[in-house]
């Protein structure tokens, strides 16, 4: 599901770090820039033989239009309860020794960063597909939406996933009202 809105619209963010962390899991949705180094030195650990970062920023263009900015929201305890489900599920299922998921919120220029994350392993490969796992589930299955706003035109609100624009609530295809993805007519 997705809605256009005006260029000077801004979303309802926390003004503090929303924050979650124990021995092995740090999960945040945060107004501040992101820090992958503080992210790096939560997974370390003398027990891991790896570890993997990624990080991910806006890019200047989606589909060829330009892009001038996303702002992300959420609906914040619920994003934290799925960010830590995903991150316990990955911690079992890879053999993890540590994980990290860190995701902005509010306005994020390009090239600036939106999310990181950072997990550990006793070995490479485990850490490699760890780290890919929890981008993918993130953006799956996380409660964060983003307002991607075009150079020239005005924003458009989609869920936090690759894939095709959004398309404006109500917009007819093939004469028929097109129901949002996963809506029941």
């Amino acid at each position: 599901m997705s809605t256009t809105e005006s260029s000077s619209y801004k979303p309802d963010i926390p003004r503090e770090p929303v924050i979650q962390t124990s021995e092995k899991i740090h999960i945040e949705l945060t107004p501040n820039d992101l820090d992958s180094l503080a992210a790096t030195r939560f997974v370390r650990s003398p027990s891991a033989g790896a570890t993997v970062l990624f990080i991910g920023t806006t890019r200047d263009t989606f589909n060829d239009l330009p892009v001038s900015s996303l702002a992300y929201t959420s609906y914040a305890p619920l994003a934290m309860a799925t960010l830590h489900t995903i991150a316990t599920t990955l911690l079992a299922k890879h053999s993890l020794t540590k994980i990290a998921i860190i995701h902005k919120l509010g306005e994020c220029p390009i090239g600036e960063e939106s999310i990181i994350i950072a997990v550990s392993a006793p070995h490479r490969q485990a850490a490699w597909r760890a780290g890919e796992e929890a981008l993918e589930e993130t953006k799956k299955r996380a409660e964060i939406w983003k307002l991607e706003r075009f150079e020239g035109g005005e924003g458009v609100w989609r869920a936090n996933r690759d894939g095709a624009m959004g398309v404006k609530v109500g917009e007819r295809e093939g004469g028929e009202e097109k129901q949002p993805e996963g809506a029941v007519a």
